[in-house]
């Protein structure tokens, strides 16, 4: 599984960074360490051009904004299968699973990150487009959205900037965050659902906290940390640990376990699994590990079950 954008690499992908502070210039990532990335900076965009054929399942740490500027994908994700092609645009939802599969040689995309600090910026700075802002957050993690003229022309007036070097540059990309941001929301008013965009960037803005039922549903077979679900959730740690056991009267560890066991319970009653195939569905890199959790729990190894 990749994480992204922790898991791109200089060598797979051209690159443009935006520092956090104001002063500086643009790093250039061929001069930087992969495994050791400058915490003062972010990764803005990244271009790739598809090795085909390709099949990757990819968690988004951050928002992204993918644009297909050439060929087609499918996208699937838990509620979603989406065959995209030129021209379209993407909006996924930080802690997105998707499994992503190359289907065209010729494939080629953008993928913008949307880093929330800059993001909740935009919106204060343009509270005025955010006014009676009350349709519900939509439920899909994987937004939909078809390019515009105006659209692809700022695209193409970004390209350049992946060849060329200036001590103004990382200014530049500060304005073109806020362009993306603002031609994304023209397009949104324009599309077949309106508002779905603007409703999630006001929601995000608000800091609204994830309900806790949804997202340990959704999340509670794969290999997150504890980190990585309170930062989904939207609150800190230590308060994602406050409320978790004030909601489930236990902690998120002990929750997580047992959830775990009792479906490779079920899977071991209904399916054809066997050991090794079920402890490795629900997480455990050791069966021996998952056996003795498993008996702890039930009072008998897997296969007396």
């Amino acid at each position: 599984m990749l994480r992204i954008p922790s898991s791109i690499q200089p060598d797979q992908f051209a690159m443009l960074r935006i520092r956090r502070s104001s002063t500086g210039g643009l790093a250039d990532p061929s001069q930087s360490d992969p495994a050791r990335p400058d915490p003062s900076e972010m990764t803005f965009v990244a271009y790739r051009s598809d090795v085909y054929p390709e099949r990757n399942e990819v968690f988004f740490e951050e928002h992204a904004v993918v644009v297909v500027l050439e060929g087609e994908k499918k996208f699937t994700s838990p509620t979603q299968d989406l065959h995209v092609h030129k021209g379209q645009i993407l909006f996924f939802q930080r802690g997105c699973y998707s499994m992503n599969e190359s289907i065209d040689a010729n494939y080629r995309s953008l993928v913008f990150f949307v880093n929330e600090k800059l993001l909740k910026e935009f919106v204060g700075q343009h509270l005025d487009l955010f006014a009676d802002t009350h349709e519900p957050v939509p439920e899909s993690l994987i937004l939909s959205l078809d390019s515009s003229g105006t659209f692809q022309t700022f695209i193409q007036s970004l390209l350049p900037y992946f060849g060329e070097r200036t001590p103004f540059l990382n200014e530049l990309l500060r304005l073109k965050y806020q362009e993306l941001l603002l031609h994304l929301l023209e397009i949104d008013s324009r599309s077949s659902t309106p508002g779905q965009l603007r409703t999630l960037l006001w929601s995000i803005y608000q800091g609204q906290k994830t309900d806790l039922d949804y997202l340990m549903s959704t999340y509670l077979l794969k290999p997150l940390s504890m980190n990585e679900l309170a930062r989904l959730s939207g609150r800190s740690l230590s308060a994602f640990k406050r409320d978790f056991e004030s909601h489930f009267h236990t902690s998120p560890g002990h929750w997580i376990r047992r959830k775990r066991l009792e479906h490779a319970h079920f899977l071991l009653r209904n399916t054809g699994k066997n050991v090794s195939e079920v402890s490795m569905e629900i997480g455990y890199e050791s069966v021996s590990h998952f056996i003795k959790a498993y008996k702890q729990q039930y009072g008998a190894t897997p296969k007396r079950a």
